[in-house]
């Protein structure tokens, strides 16, 4: 008789904790419009694998469908590589082009991931989770997976949803951080928008030549720089519109959600709820909040040497979050003065953040074992 109340007898607090986070984020993402395509799935995901007896995980013996997509999908790191070829499918790098300068935001902004990683080791971290919850700061999903599944795959739920979450977060993150490292005549800085035509030999040239510098620079990074460089080349070729299309559309939608849902489904509260999962939480906030004082501060450097300046809100968007953190930073400039437009600036530094935290993750894979095994 009691195995038809099981549901309810076996229903715990910490059960009832994290299907209020899921709740949440739902209300989030329909709400707010905050990323809805990752966090509705991923709150949705979190209720159903919270639900008694996880079914969607394991029943009478044989996996669930959700615990099928993890294996095929986030274990085999499937998903990270499908999704950066839809991302590099979308990329248009003609603006970073077009302000060459900006590609260094790309790089300086990822400052946060390697402070991350000295501050985890100093608080007790082993070095590979370190490096793991530093790539969070990156603000890049899939990367971060990919670095999850090599060094700590048993964190890979709460180092996903942080950084997904994160990413998704991005309006209420940054704009604080911006505001309290500039002051409102940095942020009215005007810059001015090159134009130019981009050679077409160009565009085609440029995913081949960053895969082979990065496969000679960074050679664990392939995996996911080379997606990300494949699905732009479809999209500059010319000669493949239907693919670069399905890629931007059909092949994103249906990895993003499987993806999302997938995540959630990670979120069990007895792996959820504890001291661990908390301080990589907030050790991922810390990442992402270096990343972007890293280029905000990088970019007031340079204005100590440069004739024209460069309004710093830009660096804030050499993170991966594209195209989120340059709306974000235009949004900003605009509430400050409806006449600056740094928009395409902004999105410079974005893209160059794209490939910056990909070749970060992959110096990171390169490293850490070196450092653990000398």
């Amino acid at each position: 008789m009691s195995e038809l109340f099981i549901g309810f007898t076996s229903f715990t607090w910490q059960d009832a904790v994290m299907i209020l986070i899921g709740i949440v984020l739902i209300v989030l993402a329909i709400k707010k419009e905050y990323e809805p395509m990752l966090l509705l799935p991923i709150g949705f995901g979190t209720i159903l694998v919270n639900l008694p007896l996880s079914a969607v995980l394991e029943y009478d013996g044989a996996p669930g469908f959700l615990k099928l997509l993890f294996d095929a999908g986030i274990a085999t790191e499937l998903f990270p590589v499908l999704i950066f070829i839809a991302v590099g499918a979308m990329c248009d790098f003609g603006p970073m082009f077009k302000n060459p300068v900006m590609m260094f935001f790309g790089a300086a902004a990822q400052f946060g991931i390697f402070i991350t990683i000295l501050v985890g080791v100093a608080l007790g971290f082993d070095l590979k989770l370190a490096a793991a919850v530093g790539i969070i700061g990156a603000a890049d999903g899939p990367t971060s997976i990919f670095v999850a599944t090599r060094f700590a795959k048993e964190y890979l739920g709460p180092i996903s949803v942080a950084a997904y979450s994160y990413m998704a977060l991005v309006p209420l993150i940054q704009p604080p951080v911006i505001k309290l490292l500039t002051t409102k005549k940095e942020r009215t800085i005007k810059m001015v928008a090159h134009d130019s035509d981009i050679p077409k030999s160009l565009r085609i040239c440029f995913p081949i030549v960053v895969t082979l510098v990065s496969g000679m620079v960074a050679p664990m990074s392939v995996p996911l720089i080379g997606s990300l460089m494949f699905g732009n080349l479809i999209r500059e070729c010319g000669v493949l519109d239907r693919l670069s299309n399905a890629a931007q559309n059909e092949l994103a939608n249906i990895v993003t959600l499987l993806l999302g849902i997938t995540i959630g489904a990670s979120m069990r509260s007895e792996q959820f709820l504890q001291g661990t999962t908390l301080m990589i939480l907030v050790m991922g906030l810390c990442a992402f909040i270096f990343d972007t004082a890293g280029g905000v501060l990088f970019a007031k450097l340079l204005n100590l040497f440069m004739k024209e300046k460069i309004n710093p809100m830009v660096g804030a968007a050499g993170i991966s979050a594209f195209p989120m953190s340059a709306r974000v930073v235009q949004r900003l400039a605009t509430k400050e003065d409806p006449n600056t437009f740094i928009i395409m600036h902004a999105v410079s530094a974005n893209v160059s953040g794209q490939l910056g935290s990909v070749i970060a993750g992959g110096i990171v894979l390169a490293l850490v074992p070196i450092l653990l095994g000398a």
